[in-house]
């Protein structure tokens, strides 16, 4: 397994604010209530906000994963000697330390380190978004577009950072490497290379849109299908559509929260849907087939037996949320109807059957007396 020097360093739980136990549901929460607070929209102009979110989706992209978890809890259990090969004192893990070495890793050790990451790629923040979709939009799926603004790569300079027509330099105090190399006594250790500030390259005319960076903070357009079947609340992550990376390095994720607005007759149950039929007293009494409406607009004719009672559920086979995996069913809910308003008519039917037929209690009472 490959661990990065800053494991050594950073607490990933305290930057998320959770314990060493706290469960991976606890931990996405609390990497979700951050990662709005301090996101780069909510904070416009606020560079500590920034760094600070950056350093949040970090510390979630290591401990929000099982695997990179247990590696990273072995990591700081060990400490910053626990390297080493197949069957050393690290017990095989294997230390990214990049071009430095074992001299950087040593530096680190006495705080001589390259604490921006030196020449090396880092990987872009995650993004964080809301999607508002409706009912139907929700459970058959759409392609749409995200307006964002947030950190994109540079457009007046393609993300190199120098103005066009022009491109960066390596650096002639490294060589490149980003670090220049220091005695200590008995250790040849590392720093970052202060003419090029640990980048390697040297951008002797910066681009006038981004200063230097590569990167800008700028509206883009985002392409995203929503998979048929999401539900409220539900995330669906864009692997390499959140900020750009730095130095090469990857470009970090786009999270879309969708929220599902509710739909005036039909509600959710996993993949079933839920719809309340109301009938007749006498259509429930003597059985009747009534027709239920389906999502798609379309009626479906549903069987009463006689006798039906309000409350009963009744299943519509395969009408209720279609996905690749599943296709539930649309569960449908008796609403037995009593007329607020009788007619005469009405009234005199009403009454003669109540003659017939009795009250409920007393043919229960009858039944237990005879029990």
């Amino acid at each position: 397994m490959t661990a990065q020097r800053e494991w050594f360093e950073k607490d990933y739980y305290a930057i998320l604010g959770v314990a060493k136990d706290a469960s991976a549901k606890d931990i996405t929460k609390a990497y979700r209530r951050l990662a709005r607070q301090h996101h780069p929209d909510a904070n416009p102009g606020n560079a500590a906000a920034e760094e600070r979110f950056k350093e949040i989706s970090v510390a979630y992209d290591v401990i929000g994963d099982e695997t990179r978890r247990a590696e990273y809890d072995e990591v700081r259990r060990m400490g910053p000697m626990g390297f080493g090969g197949p069957g050393g004192p690290g017990g095989g893990f294997t230390f990214d330390m990049g071009e430095a070495g074992l001299g950087d890793l040593l530096g680190q050790m006495f705080g001589r380190g390259r604490r921006d990451g030196g020449s090396g790629p880092r990987r872009g923040g995650d993004i964080e978004t809301v999607l508002a979709l409706d009912f139907v939009e929700a459970a058959t799926g759409l392609t749409t577009s995200l307006k964002l603004t947030a950190d994109s790569t540079c457009t007046g300079c393609n993300g190199s950072g120098a103005r066009p027509g022009t491109s960066p330099k390596t650096c002639g105090a490294c060589g490149g490497r980003g670090t220049v190399a220091e005695n200590q006594g008995f250790f040849q250790t590392s720093a970052p290379c202060g003419s090029c500030r640990g980048r390697g390259q040297v951008i002797e005319h910066p681009c006038g849109t981004c200063k230097g960076s590569g990167i800008e903070h700028r509206p883009r357009d985002v392409n995203v299908r929503i998979p048929a079947g999401v539900d409220n609340g539900q995330r669906i992550r864009l692997k390499g559509k959140g900020a750009p990376g730095r130095n090469g390095g990857p470009a970090g994720d786009l999270f879309v929260e969708c929220r599902v607005a509710p739909h005036p007759v039909f509600a959710r149950d996993g993949h079933n849907l839920t719809v309340r039929v109301p009938v007749t007293f006498a259509e429930a009494a003597l059985g009747a087939t009534v027709p239920v409406p389906t999502l798609d607009g379309a009626e479906v004719s549903l069987r009463l037996k006689p006798g039906t009672q309000p409350g009963s559920r009744h299943r519509v086979k395969e009408k209720g949320i279609r996905t690749t995996h599943k296709t539930g069913d649309l569960i449908v809910t008796v609403d037995v109807v009593v007329p607020e308003v009788l007619g005469d008519a009405e009234r005199e039917v009403i009454e003669r059957l109540h003659e017939v037929s009795g009250s409920p209690r007393d043919r229960a009472a009858n039944r237990g007396g005879t029990a």
